[in-house]
C-alpha cells in the first residue's frame, strides 16, 4: 500500500522541463502533479560515492528540484570503476563539486547544496535538517549508525543500501512513519554495532562496480516513491541482492518489543533463529534421521568453480541473520534465514534444485536447516564448520 506523498506539488513545470521529463508524466501513477512533487522536494544524499554517484544522477534526472550532497572526500583514481558521477578530469577534486557539475550537465535547473564536510554525530541534525528525506550511501557502520539516529530525531525516511564484493542489500527505514506502519530503523537490522574490523572495507574486500549502480537505481526510484506517494515502499523489507548469481531475495523486518524507547529496548529481524551457541529448534515425534552428507571448505570451494562452469548445480544456503550475513558471507550463497528456511514459505524461496549445501555461522544451525530439509525431499549437504572454516581454509 502506497504511504501518503511526501512532499506537496511544486510550481507548475516549465516547457523545457515538461519536455525532458514528458516519458515520467506519461506513468498514470505519477504523472504532472507527482512531477511537481518531485521538483518541490529536497532530497539529502550522504556520501557521492559507488551509491552516491548513480542515485544522485538518477534522482537529478528525474527532476528532484533540490538535492544536497554531503561528502568530504576528494575523488581518487580507484573511485572511478564505480563512482560514475566523476571522470579521470575530476581526480583531486572534491566529491561534492565534481558530482554537482555532472549533475547539472543532466539537469540544468537543478539546486544542488553542496556541503563539504563530514558528517559526525555533532553535525548531523544540522546537515539533514530541512530536507525530505535521506539517503545513506556512507560505507562504515559508524557512520550509518549516525545517520540512522539523526534521521530519527528529525523524523526524516532513510532509504539506505549497502555493497560489498558481489552482494548488496536495500532498505527503507523510518522511526516515525505514517500511521499504520511500524517503525523500523537500521537498529531493526543491526541492532549493535559491529566492532572495528569484524567488516572489511570495500577497499579491503573488493566489491563489483556495476553492482553500485543497481543498488544507487534501487535508492532513487525508492526515494521517487516516497516523495510523490506511489507504489509499496521498502519500509519493513530488506531486498538482497546476489550479484554473482543473479539472484534477488527479501529478508521481512518488524519492530522489537513495544515498550520503551526504541534505543533502550532494541529491534529485531522478524526471525526467531539466533546463535549457533544456542539450542536448536526442537521437532518432537519426528523419526531420527539419517546422517547427513558434508563437504570440507576446499570441498566447496573447487565445487563453486565447477558451478561457475555451469559443470555443477546446486543452491548454497546461508541461514544465518542478516546482520551476520552483512558481516561475512560465501560468494554465490543465497540468504534464508533459518526460522524462514523451516517454512513452507521459506522453501518456496529455495525453490527447486538439485542439491542445497546449507551453511551456518559454525554448523548446528544448518544441520538444523538440513534436516528439516531433507524431510521435504531435498538432497542436503552441509559445510563442515560453518564459515568459521570457510575463512580460515
Amino acid at each position: 500500500m502506497p504511504l501518503p506523498p511526501l512532499v506537496e506539488p511544486g510550481p507548475a513545470l516549465s516547457r523545457a522541463e515538461t519536455d525532458r521529463l514528458s516519458r515520467h508524466i506519461l506513468l498514470p501513477q505519477l504523472g504532472e502533479i507527482g512531477q511537481r512533487r518531485l521538483r518541490g522536494a529536497t532530497v539529502a544524499m550522504v556520501g557521492a560515492g559507488g551509491l552516491g554517484s548513480p542515485a544522485l544522477m538518477y534522482l537529478a534526472a528525474a527532476g528532484i528540484g533540490t538535492l544536497r550532497i554531503i561528502d568530504h572526500d576528494v575523488v581518487e583514481r580507484s573511485n572511478l570503476h564505480r563512482q560514475i558521477a566523476h571522470g579521470v578530469s575530476d581526480l583531486g577534486r572534491p566529491k561534492v563539486d565534481s558530482a554537482a557539475a555532472t549533475l547539472w550537465e543532466l539537469a540544468p535547473d537543478l539546486t544542488v547544496d553542496r556541503r563539504n564536510e563530514q558528517l559526525t554525530a555533532y553535525n548531523a541534525d544540522d546537515l539533514l535538517r530541512g530536507a525530505d528525506v535521506v539517503l545513506d550511501g556512507t560505507d562504515t557502520f559508524a557512520t550509518r549508525y549516525v545517520v540512522d539516529d539523526a534521521c530519527a530525531r528529525l523524523g526524516l525516511p532513510l532509504v539506505w543500501g549497502s555493497v560489498l564484493r558481489f552482494d548488496a542489500q536495500v532498505s527503507v527505514f523510518w522511526a516515525s512513519p505514517p500511521q499504520g506502519r511500524d517503525p523500523v530503523r537500521l537498529r531493526t537490522l543491526f541492532p549493535h554495532e559491529p566492532g572495528e574490523g569484524e567488516i572489511p572495507s570495500c577497499a579491503e574486500a573488493g566489491v563489483l562496480g556495476a553492482l553500485c549502480g543497481q543498488v544507487g537505481a534501487v535508492m532513487a526510484h525508492e526515494t521517487i516513491k516516497l516523495i510523490a506517494g506511489i507504489g509499496e515502499p521498502l519500509l519493513g523489507r530488506v531486498l538482497v541482492l546476489d550479484a554473482l548469481n543473479a539472484r534477488w531475495s527479501e529478508v521481512p523486518l518488524r519492530s522489537g518489543s513495544t515498550t520503551g524507547s526504541p534505543d533502550e529496548r532494541g529491534l529485531s529481524v522478524d526471525v526467531n533463529a539466533s546463535s549457533d551457541t544456542e539450542p536448536t529448534l526442537g521437532a518432537p515425534g519426528r523419526p531420527e534421521s539419517p546422517p547427513l552428507a558434508r563437504l570440507t571448505p576446499a570441498e566447496l570451494d573447487r565445487r563453486l568453480t565447477e558451478r561457475r562452469h555451469r559443470r555443477d548445480d546446486f543452491i548454497l544456503l546461508d541461514v544465518r541473520e542478516p546482520e551476520e550475513y552483512m558481516r561475512s558471507s560465501i560468494p554465490g550463497s543465497r540468504l534464508v534465514p533459518l526460522a524462514r528456511a523451516l517454512t513452507e514459505a521459506g522453501r518456496a524461496e529455495i525453490g527447486e534444485t538439485p542439491e542445497v549445501i546449507a551453511y551456518c555461522a559454525l554448523g548446528p544451525r544448518a544441520e538444523q536447516a538440513a534436516t528439516d530439509l531433507a524431510a521435504h525431499g531435498y538432497a542436503v549437504t552441509v559445510l563442515e564448520g560453518g564459515i568459521a572454516a570457510w575463512e580460515s581454509r
